[in-house]
């Protein structure tokens, strides 16, 4: 299940990805690398929101071990 950052990082990046296309088809520099900016952006959020997701994971899978012994 995705978590916040994960969440947040998609719709960046999908903003972000509008943005460019809009500044390339306007002939917007500005524009293009404000959307690339804001990808990158995204993909940062993303991949913070997927070690914590995966973090959260192994100390659930941990408490499972110790709990069984």
């Amino acid at each position: 299940m995705l978590n916040k950052n994960e969440i947040k990082g998609k719709a960046k990046r999908i903003t972000g990805a509008l943005k460019e296309k809009v500044g390339e088809v306007t002939n917007n520099p500005d524009l293009e690398a404000e959307g690339e900016a804001e990808q990158l952006e995204g993909k940062l959020q993303e991949s913070f929101g997927k070690g914590q997701r995966q973090a959260g994971a192994a100390v659930v899978k941990a408490g499972k071990a110790l709990a069984d012994k």
